[in-house]
C-alpha cells in the first residue's frame, strides 16, 4: 500500500463537502490547532505505515490511499468564547479540517482514514500551550510548592479525580516536584465535567495514561456495561502497579477512596497493591471503612484536614450555588422556600449562601449537634425530610448528606414541579435508579424530569451526581489553588516518610506538614492581604515545557 500527496491549496472547504459527500466518505473535524498541527498529526499517522513523506507544507492536500484520492483541507473558523476559565491572550485559534474520499476505500485504507480522523480529533481537543500556561498562572500556590522532592523520583502516581483544569495544574506540579510523566496514570471519576474530553486528550498527549473508573462502579449502582468496562480498567491499573514495582518504584494513589475501596491498600485482597495514598473526600473515608481487608499502607487524610474544612469547602459551596443558579436561569430564588437536607461542613455553607441571597431555608439533619447549630444560626430545623415537607412546600430541595436522603415515604409529600439538587451522589439515588411506576424524561443540559406514581413531577437537576460538576468546570483554579497545593505538600510528605508513618489513616501529619510549609501564610499573602500589589512570579508565568 502506497501513500503519496500533492499540494492542492486555495480550495475552499465548503466547496468540497457536497461534491465528495456524493462520491465517497467524508469527515469534518475542528479544534484548537493550527494548519501546522494538522499536518504534523496526519504525517505521524501515515508514517506509521512506513511511508517516507516529504517535508511538511501547510495547506490543502490530496492524499492517495491505496489508489483512492482523499482531500485534506483546512480553514480557520470563528471562536466566539474562550475554552478555559481564564481568557488567553492572544486567543487560541481553531481550525476546521475536511477529509473527503473521492471514491470507495479499501478495508486497509478505511482503517488508516479512521486513525487519521481519530488522531485529528484528539489533537483538536488538546489544550494549547497558551491555554496550559493560563492554567498554571491561575494556580500560583501550586507553582510555589512544586519544588523538587528527591523522594518522588522513585514513585509512580495514580490520580483519580474530576477531569477539570485544576487537576491539570496539580499533575504538572507533581511533575515539577519529581514524578516522571511516564509514571502518571490519571483516572476520571465519571462526572460529566464540561471539558473532560479536552483534559483526557491533553493527558494522553502529555504522555500520561488516562481512562475512567466510574464512581457508580465503586458505589455498586453501575450497569452491566459499566462494570465490564471497570474490569478492563482495573486490569490496566494492575498492570501499571506491577510494572512500577518491577521498575523499583513505589505507587502513590491520590483518590476519593475508589481504589482503596477495591482493596488496593490491603494485602491479600488483590494481586497488586499500592504503597501509599492520599484520601481527598469524606465519601472516600466511608468507602475505606467498608473496604475489604485492613489497611496495610499509610493513608493521609486530606478530607478532614483543616485546609479542606477551613478553605476548600467555602469554594465548593460557592461552586454549588453558582451552578444551581446557572442551571435554573429562569427561576426566582429570592424570598422562596428551600429545604436543605444535611447541615454538615458543605451544607452549612450552602445554607448561608442561599439565605444571603434571600431564600427562606429550612434544614433537616439527623445529628443533634448539627440541628442545634442550625437552629442557633436562625434556621428552621427538622429531624426528617417528611416532617419538613409536611410543614413547607419548597420549590427546591438540596441534598448534601451522602446518604439516601429521600425515601419512598417522602416522595408523596414533594410539591408538584419541585426541583431536586444533589451535591452528593447518593441523596436522590432512589429516583436515579428508578422504581416501578416512575416515568422519566431527560431535559438536555438541565436534568431528568420524573413523574411520580402520585402524578406529581420532580426534576432532578444534572445527572444525579454532584450538580456543581454537571457540564461545568466546578471550582475556579485560584479557588482550589490552596487545596491542590496542600495535596502536593502532603504527597511529598508521604513519599518522604512512608516508612515511618505506618499503616492506617493519618490526619495530624497532614495538618502539621501544611503548617510547616507555611501554606496558610502564603495563601493570605497571595490572595487576601490588603494594601499590597502582587508582582508576577517567574515560577508561575514560565511556560510549560512539552
Amino acid at each position: 500500500m502506497t501513500f503519496t500527496e500533492r499540494d492542492t491549496t486555495n480550495v475552499a472547504v465548503e466547496d468540497s463537502t457536497a461534491t465528495h459527500h456524493a462520491a465517497g466518505r467524508y469527515e469534518i473535524v475542528d479544534g484548537r490547532m493550527t494548519p501546522d498541527d494538522v499536518d504534523a498529526t496526519v504525517r505521524s499517522v501515515l508514517r506509521g505505515e512506513g511511508v517516507l513523506l516529504p517535508c511538511p507544507t501547510p495547506g490543502d492536500r490530496l492524499i492517495d490511499l491505496d489508489g483512492t484520492a482523499v482531500h485534506l483541507r483546512t480553514r480557520p473558523v470563528a471562536d466566539p468564547a474562550p475554552d478555559t476559565l481564564d481568557a488567553v491572550h492572544p486567543p487560541a485559534g481553531r481550525t476546521q479540517v475536511l477529509l473527503a474520499a473521492t471514491g470507495p476505500l479499501s478495508a486497509r485504507a478505511e482503517d488508516v482514514f479512521d486513525r487519521v480522523v481519530e488522531a485529528l480529533t484528539l489533537r483538536g481537543r488538546c489544550y494549547t500551550g497558551a491555554e496550559i500556561d493560563s492554567i498554571v498562572r491561575g494556580m500560583p500556590l501550586v507553582a510555589r510548592y512544586a519544588t523538587e522532592e528527591p523522594a518522588l523520583r522513585d514513585w509512580a502516581l495514580i490520580f483519580r479525580d474530576h477531569y477539570v483544569e485544576n487537576s491539570i495544574g496539580f499533575l504538572l506540579g507533581m511533575e515539577r516536584a519529581g514524578i516522571d510523566r511516564e509514571w502518571i496514570f490519571a483516572l476520571n471519576k465519571g462526572d460529566r465535567t464540561l471539558h473532560r474530553d479536552r483534559v483526557h486528550a491533553w493527558f494522553l498527549d502529555r504522555g500520561y495514561r488516562s481512562d475512567t473508573l466510574d464512581n457508580s462502579v465503586i458505589n455498586g449502582s453501575a450497569d452491566t456495561e459499566a462494570k465490564a468496562y471497570a474490569l478492563a480498567v482495573n486490569e490496566q491499573v494492575d498492570e501499571f502497579v506491577r510494572r512500577a514495582h518491577e521498575a523499583g518504584r513505589k505507587v502513590l494513589v491520590v483518590d476519593d477512596g475508589g481504589l482503596l475501596a477495591q482493596g488496593y491498600g490491603a494485602d491479600g485482597v488483590l494481586d497488586q497493591h499500592i504503597d501509599g495514598a492520599l484520601e481527598l473526600t469524606v465519601s472516600g473515608l466511608k468507602r475505606i471503612a467498608n473496604a475489604p481487608g485492613e489497611l496495610t499502607i499509610p493513608v493521609l487524610n486530606m478530607a478532614r484536614s483543616r485546609l479542606k474544612s477551613m478553605l476548600g469547602y467555602n469554594e465548593i459551596a460557592d461552586s454549588c450555588v453558582r451552578r444551581l443558579r446557572a442551571v435554573l436561569p429562569g427561576e426566582k430564588f429570592i424570598g422562596r422556600h428551600v429545604l436543605l437536607l444535611g447541615y454538615g461542613t458543605l451544607g452549612a455553607r450552602v445554607a448561608h449562601a442561599l439565605r444571603a441571597l434571600g431564600c427562606r431555608v429550612a434544614v433537616v439533619d439527623t445529628e443533634i449537634l448539627a440541628l442545634i447549630t442550625a437552629a442557633e444560626h436562625g434556621y428552621e430545623t427538622y429531624t426528617c425530610a417528611g416532617e419538613a415537607l409536611s410543614a413547607h412546600a419548597p420549590f427546591l430541595v438540596i441534598g448534601n448528606t451522602g446518604e439516601l436522603a429521600l425515601t419512598h415515604e417522602d416522595l408523596p409529600l414533594l410539591p408538584d414541579e419541585v426541583y431536586l439538587a444533589g451535591f452528593a451522589t447518593k441523596d436522590f439515588s432512589l429516583l436515579s435508579e428508578g422504581f416501578e411506576g416512575l416515568r422519566s424524561t431527560t431535559v438536555p443540559h438541565v436534568g431528568v424530569r420524573h413523574t411520580l406514581p402520585t402524578g406529581t413531577t420532580a426534576t432532578l437537576l444534572g445527572d444525579g451526581r454532584s450538580l456543581n460538576l454537571f457540564e461545568y468546570e466546578g471550582i475556579a483554579n485560584r479557588g482550589y489553588d490552596a487545596y491542590r497545593a496542600g495535596t502536593l505538600i502532603a504527597a511529598k510528605t508521604l513519599c518522604r516518610e512512608a516508612g515511618r508513618l505506618g499503616p492506617g489513616l493519618h490526619l495530624d501529619p497532614v495538618d502539621r506538614a501544611i503548617d510547616d510549609a507555611g501554606l496558610f501564610h502564603a495563601y493570605y499573602e497571595e490572595y487576601l492581604r490588603s494594601g499590597t500589589r502582587r508582582a508576577a512570579s517567574a515560577a508561575v508565568t514560565a511556560p510549560v515545557t512539552r
